[in-house]
């Protein structure tokens, strides 16, 4: 009898051995969520507001000083001036009026860098001289790395329709413009949201 309670004791030991083995392992923890950086923007997709100390007019002066920033935000990948792309912004003067601008890129990934070009179709991959002498920013192909600024001065002696794009090569193409007009009839420069106008 002993041998038979040894033989059923075994057979157990056995079999929920072999139970225990046929089972499906635990699944694996989910990959943990990727990092994001800290210095990027984050990702939106809510509509831009225009900040009143963006645009500082000096009357007496006859001066415009926009504060334009690289990647304001994550809108269109951090590809935008101010949160704005596609032509969605648009800074008027007055014709021979002084303009400043001060760029920062904001930016923590890419370079940016600004310039003022003609408005041509199709978009230029890079840059191309400026529409107006001196309005751009240093190092346009290679761009300002981040939270580098530049200050741009010219005078808008050239009535018309303009872009500010950034130069560094592929980033106007993918919707790194706003728009620039110089106005023989307006009195004093605005800073106005437009319609975008992706591929213009």
């Amino acid at each position: 009898m002993t041998h038979f309670a040894w033989l059923v004791a075994g057979s157990m030991l056995v079999i929920s051995v072999r139970a225990g083995m046929a089972q499906t392992p635990p699944a694996p923890a989910p990959p943990p969520a990727p990092a994001t950086s800290p210095t990027r923007p984050t990702p939106t997709t809510q509509t831009p507001q225009i900040d009143c100390n963006w645009l500082i007019v000096d009357t007496t002066a006859k001066t415009a000083t926009l504060q334009l920033v690289a990647g304001l935000t994550g809108l269109n990948g951090a590809l935008n001036f101010n949160g704005f792309k596609d032509g969605g912004l648009t800074l008027s003067v007055p014709l021979n009026w002084k303009v400043v601008i001060a760029f920062r890129n904001h930016d923590g990934v890419l370079p940016h860098s600004a310039e003022i070009i003609d408005s041509v179709k199709p978009m230029p991959p890079g840059p191309v001289d400026p529409a107006i002498p001196r309005a751009m920013t240093v190092r346009l192909q290679q761009g300002l790395g981040s939270e580098e600024q530049d200050t741009v001065r010219f005078v808008a002696n050239k009535a018309g329709s303009f872009l500010i794009f950034c130069g560094v090569p592929g980033h106007a193409l993918a919707g790194m413009w706003i728009r620039f007009k110089v106005s023989p009839v307006e009195k004093r420069p605005t800073l106005t949201a437009t319609a975008s106008a992706a591929g213009r």
